[in-house]
Protein backbone atom coordinates (compact mmCIF):
# COMPACT_ATOMS: atom_id res chain seq x y z
CA UNK A 1 0.00 0.00 0.00
CA UNK A 2 1.15 3.66 -0.82
CA UNK A 3 1.11 5.97 1.59
CA UNK A 4 0.55 10.26 0.84
CA UNK A 5 3.59 11.95 1.34
CA UNK A 6 4.12 15.79 1.31
CA UNK A 7 4.82 17.59 -2.21
CA UNK A 8 7.30 19.74 -0.12
CA UNK A 9 10.81 18.84 -1.05
CA UNK A 10 13.37 19.24 1.78
CA UNK A 11 12.83 20.00 5.75
CA UNK A 12 11.45 22.88 7.09
CA UNK A 13 13.91 25.96 7.86
CA UNK A 14 16.54 24.86 11.44
CA UNK A 15 14.34 28.06 13.22
CA UNK A 16 10.75 27.63 11.70
CA UNK A 17 8.85 30.49 12.20
CA UNK A 18 5.83 28.59 13.97
CA UNK A 19 8.65 27.89 16.78
CA UNK A 20 7.16 30.73 19.22
CA UNK A 21 5.88 34.09 18.35
CA UNK A 22 4.23 32.79 14.98
CA UNK A 23 0.92 30.90 16.56
CA UNK A 24 -1.71 32.62 18.60
CA UNK A 25 -2.30 31.26 21.67
CA UNK A 26 -5.07 29.15 20.84
CA UNK A 27 -2.44 28.19 18.10
CA UNK A 28 0.07 26.95 20.19
CA UNK A 29 -2.39 24.80 22.29
CA UNK A 30 -3.20 22.94 19.10
CA UNK A 31 0.36 22.04 18.49
CA UNK A 32 0.52 21.26 22.11
CA UNK A 33 -2.24 18.51 21.84
CA UNK A 34 -0.80 17.26 18.00
CA UNK A 35 1.98 16.67 20.35
CA UNK A 36 0.39 14.59 22.96
CA UNK A 37 -1.92 12.84 20.49
CA UNK A 38 1.45 12.20 18.69
CA UNK A 39 2.94 10.35 21.73
CA UNK A 40 -0.31 8.79 23.47
CA UNK A 41 -0.95 7.13 19.91
CA UNK A 42 2.83 5.67 19.78
CA UNK A 43 3.59 7.43 16.54
CA UNK A 44 7.09 8.71 15.88
CA UNK A 45 6.30 12.06 14.54
CA UNK A 46 3.71 14.36 14.38
CA UNK A 47 2.11 14.81 11.08
CA UNK A 48 -0.58 16.96 9.28
CA UNK A 49 -3.24 14.43 10.43
CA UNK A 50 -2.63 15.18 13.89
CA UNK A 51 -2.40 18.64 13.60
CA UNK A 52 -6.10 18.58 12.12
CA UNK A 53 -7.62 16.28 14.87
CA UNK A 54 -6.41 19.04 17.59
CA UNK A 55 -7.63 21.77 15.20
CA UNK A 56 -11.09 20.24 15.04
CA UNK A 57 -10.88 19.83 18.29
CA UNK A 58 -10.00 22.74 19.53
CA UNK A 59 -11.25 25.82 17.43
CA UNK A 60 -14.72 26.85 16.87
CA UNK A 61 -14.06 28.85 13.84
CA UNK A 62 -12.39 25.60 12.27
CA UNK A 63 -15.57 23.50 12.80
CA UNK A 64 -17.39 26.25 11.40
CA UNK A 65 -15.70 26.17 8.07
CA UNK A 66 -17.22 22.48 7.76
CA UNK A 67 -19.87 21.86 5.40
CA UNK A 68 -22.30 21.13 8.71
CA UNK A 69 -22.68 18.94 11.35
CA UNK A 70 -22.86 15.70 9.54
CA UNK A 71 -19.54 16.05 7.73
CA UNK A 72 -17.79 17.29 10.71
CA UNK A 73 -19.07 14.38 12.94
CA UNK A 74 -17.43 11.84 9.85
CA UNK A 75 -14.34 13.97 10.06
CA UNK A 76 -13.94 13.46 13.72
CA UNK A 77 -15.11 9.73 13.87
CA UNK A 78 -12.45 9.20 10.91
CA UNK A 79 -9.96 10.93 13.44
CA UNK A 80 -10.95 8.83 15.95
CA UNK A 81 -10.86 5.52 14.47
CA UNK A 82 -6.79 6.62 13.53
CA UNK A 83 -6.20 7.56 16.78
CA UNK A 84 -7.45 4.86 18.40
CA UNK A 85 -5.92 1.66 15.28
CA UNK A 86 -6.64 2.74 11.88
CA UNK A 87 -3.94 4.55 11.78
CA UNK A 88 -0.98 1.81 13.09
CA UNK A 89 -0.46 1.51 9.42
CA UNK A 90 0.93 4.90 9.66
CA UNK A 91 3.17 4.21 12.57
CA UNK A 92 6.66 2.40 11.04
CA UNK A 93 6.14 5.00 7.82
CA UNK A 94 7.14 9.30 7.87
CA UNK A 95 4.73 11.87 6.37
CA UNK A 96 6.68 12.87 3.62
CA UNK A 97 9.26 11.85 1.39
CA UNK A 98 10.99 8.89 2.62
CA UNK A 99 14.38 9.74 2.84
CA UNK A 100 13.77 12.66 5.18
CA UNK A 101 14.13 12.66 8.77
CA UNK A 102 11.48 13.55 10.69
CA UNK A 103 12.02 17.81 11.48
CA UNK A 104 13.56 18.11 14.97
CA UNK A 105 12.88 21.02 17.73
CA UNK A 106 15.58 21.16 20.41
CA UNK A 107 14.45 18.70 23.30
CA UNK A 108 10.88 17.96 21.20
CA UNK A 109 9.48 15.33 19.30
CA UNK A 110 9.65 15.17 15.85
CA UNK A 111 7.71 16.75 13.25
CA UNK A 112 6.93 15.48 9.61
CA UNK A 113 8.07 17.59 7.10
CA UNK A 114 4.54 18.39 5.81
CA UNK A 115 3.07 19.59 9.21
CA UNK A 116 6.51 20.97 9.93
CA UNK A 117 5.31 22.97 6.64
CA UNK A 118 2.14 23.61 6.90
CA UNK A 119 2.68 25.48 9.94
CA UNK A 120 5.51 27.47 8.38
CA UNK A 121 3.04 27.99 5.45
CA UNK A 122 0.42 29.32 8.44
CA UNK A 123 2.78 32.09 9.73
CA UNK A 124 3.61 33.28 6.81
CA UNK A 125 0.05 33.66 5.36
CA UNK A 126 -0.68 35.45 8.60
CA UNK A 127 2.20 37.55 8.18
CA UNK A 128 1.34 38.59 4.64
CA UNK A 129 -2.39 39.70 5.55
CA UNK A 130 -0.98 41.91 8.35
CA UNK A 131 -1.55 39.51 11.38
CA UNK A 132 1.81 38.87 13.58
CA UNK A 133 0.33 35.18 14.45
CA UNK A 134 -1.80 32.61 12.74
CA UNK A 135 -4.73 31.04 14.08
CA UNK A 136 -6.82 27.92 13.38
CA UNK A 137 -8.23 29.01 9.78
CA UNK A 138 -4.61 30.12 8.78
CA UNK A 139 -3.47 26.47 9.51
CA UNK A 140 -6.47 24.81 8.03
CA UNK A 141 -6.20 26.34 5.15
CA UNK A 142 -2.50 24.86 4.48
CA UNK A 143 -3.01 22.12 5.61
CA UNK A 144 -6.13 21.16 2.52
CA UNK A 145 -3.30 23.02 0.09
CA UNK A 146 -1.48 20.02 0.50
CA UNK A 147 -3.03 17.94 -1.49
CA UNK A 148 -0.40 14.80 -0.60
CA UNK A 149 -0.70 14.95 3.10
CA UNK A 150 -1.99 12.54 5.72
CA UNK A 151 -4.76 15.51 6.70
CA UNK A 152 -5.70 15.77 3.69
CA UNK A 153 -6.34 12.06 3.24
CA UNK A 154 -8.44 11.96 6.32
CA UNK A 155 -10.58 14.42 5.17
CA UNK A 156 -10.94 13.13 1.66
CA UNK A 157 -12.17 9.27 3.00
CA UNK A 158 -14.69 11.43 5.31
CA UNK A 159 -16.14 12.77 2.38
CA UNK A 160 -14.91 16.42 2.67
CA UNK A 161 -14.41 17.84 -0.66
CA UNK A 162 -10.82 19.77 0.39
CA UNK A 163 -11.33 22.37 -2.72
CA UNK A 164 -15.22 23.65 -1.12
CA UNK A 165 -13.42 23.70 2.19
CA UNK A 166 -10.27 25.86 0.70
CA UNK A 167 -12.63 27.71 -0.26
CA UNK A 168 -14.58 28.12 2.72
CA UNK A 169 -11.83 28.87 4.92
CA UNK A 170 -10.56 31.63 2.45
CA UNK A 171 -14.07 33.01 2.36
CA UNK A 172 -13.70 33.09 6.33
CA UNK A 173 -9.97 34.50 6.56
CA UNK A 174 -11.06 37.31 3.74
CA UNK A 175 -14.08 38.20 5.72
CA UNK A 176 -12.19 38.37 9.03
CA UNK A 177 -13.54 36.05 11.04
CA UNK A 178 -10.09 34.68 11.83
CA UNK A 179 -8.40 36.38 14.86
CA UNK A 180 -4.80 36.32 14.97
Amino acid sequence: MQYRTSATPGQAPPHPSWAGAGLSDAMAAVVGGARRRAVRDGDRQVDTAHLLHSLVESDPEVRGAFDGGPQLARVLGYLVQRSIGYGLRWQDTQEGPGALPAVREPGGEGWSPAAAAALDRATRAALRRGETRADGLDLLGELVADPRCRAVEVLERAGVVTARLAARVAERIAGGSSAG
